[in-house]
């Protein structure tokens, strides 16, 4: 079949790939005829530098992980899915007997098979086998589109798990990203009363105040840490998510935090940074780091139907299939504005 294949560092092509030879139906999977894929800010990364950090490419490997489409075929032991259902899926699948897996914590089973993770191919080809209990079927009210963002949502999804929101607290989601911006709406949807969004980009800025109760902060031209403290009464806020990935921004999160506040760490960081225990001591912080998601993606597709989350203002471009090596030589050349950059299959 025909998918878009990340030969090397920086050399993509659309070209025939023989993986259908590797994926046969099981009783309890599911054939999926893709329908929307999102491009990721990691996709990109394997594009530009050939991996991130422990995983790199190499062999020839077909990117994509954030998808939805219809079930095409259903294996002999599928119960709750058909043929025709529209789906989206969880891209990665643990061991079921991992130790991990067995504790809730499937998202950190060092066994699991993520999409587009080395050496998993991902999903930008027109089919995919996948289980039936990673694959959730959508309310009629939820586009496709919508479907291919509930992967990035998960993420803040769990973020804001993780960071144990309560109602009224005011959080810092620093970074104004796909993920950062799918953290800020996870963030006001648990019950933050308010939430800063910090970043150097003015029209991603401009998208978050529109998404609810958010305040966006231009770090090019304000002091985070003045403009929270001055509108927290000095207080801090009540949680940090760190979603830029930049190692000076990790290394202020305790400045603009509250005693007893929590820090969530979302971005990758692909180099160490500056940790000042001291003051993470002196405010007594809780620190929380998140890898993907777990147990969440029905959460999401539960509050996208009922419209407690809104992800349409976020998907700001759409590409055919055919013009899937110019999307991605676009994604990575960071267009000011742009948020999530999807591709639709053919029909």
């Amino acid at each position: 079949m025909k998918a878009l294949v990340l030969e090397e560092k920086m050399k993509l092509s659309l070209r025939d790939f023989p993986i259908e030879r590797e994926e046969a139906m099981g009783p309890r999977d599911v054939r999926i005829k893709l329908h929307t894929v999102g491009i990721c800010g990691s996709d990109v990364h394997y594009y530009t530098h050939g991996g991130a950090g422990i995983f790199q490419v190499k062999a020839p490997m077909i990117l994509g992980h954030e998808a939805s489409g219809i079930v095409v075929e259903t294996g002999a032991e599928v119960t709750t899915l058909k043929a025709g259902d529209r789906v989206c899926m969880e891209p990665g699948i643990p061991d079921p007997n991992s130790r991990a897996t067995r504790l809730g914590m499937y998202n950190v089973d060092p066994a699991v098979r993520f999409w587009a993770t080395p050496p998993i191919h991902g999903v930008l080809r027109p089919t995919v086998v996948h289980p039936e209990n990673f694959t959730f079927k959508l309310p009629d009210n939820v586009s496709f589109a919508e479907a291919a963002m509930v992967e990035p949502l998960a993420v803040g999804v769990h973020a804001a798990t993780k960071a144990q929101v309560k109602p009224g607290d005011i959080a810092l989601v620093i970074g104004a990203g796909p993920i950062g911006l799918v953290t800020a709406l996870a963030a006001v949807a648990a019950g933050c009363a308010r939430v800063f969004v910090s970043d150097v980009d003015e029209t991603k800025l401009e998208l978050a105040a529109r998404l609810g109760p958010i305040t966006p902060v231009n770090v090019a031209k304000q002091d985070l840490t003045a403009e929270i403290l001055a509108a927290t009464d000095g207080w801090g806020v009540e949680i940090v998510f760190e979603c830029s990935g930049s190692p000076k921004a990790a290394a202020a999160v305790f400045d603009p935090l509250c005693p007893a506040g929590r820090v969530v760490f979302i971005g990758v960081q692909m180099h160490d940074i500056a940790y000042d225990v001291g003051k993470a001591m002196v405010r007594e912080a809780r620190v929380e780091h998140v890898f993907r998601y777990a147990h969440v993606f029905p959460r999401c597709v539960s509050m996208l139907s009922s419209g407690a989350i809104d992800v349409k203002p976020l998907i700001t471009r759409k590409f055919e299939f055919a013009d899937s090596v110019r999307a991605f030589e676009i994604a990575a050349s960071a267009p000011k504005g742009e948020v999530k950059m999807q591709i639709e299959l053919p029909q």
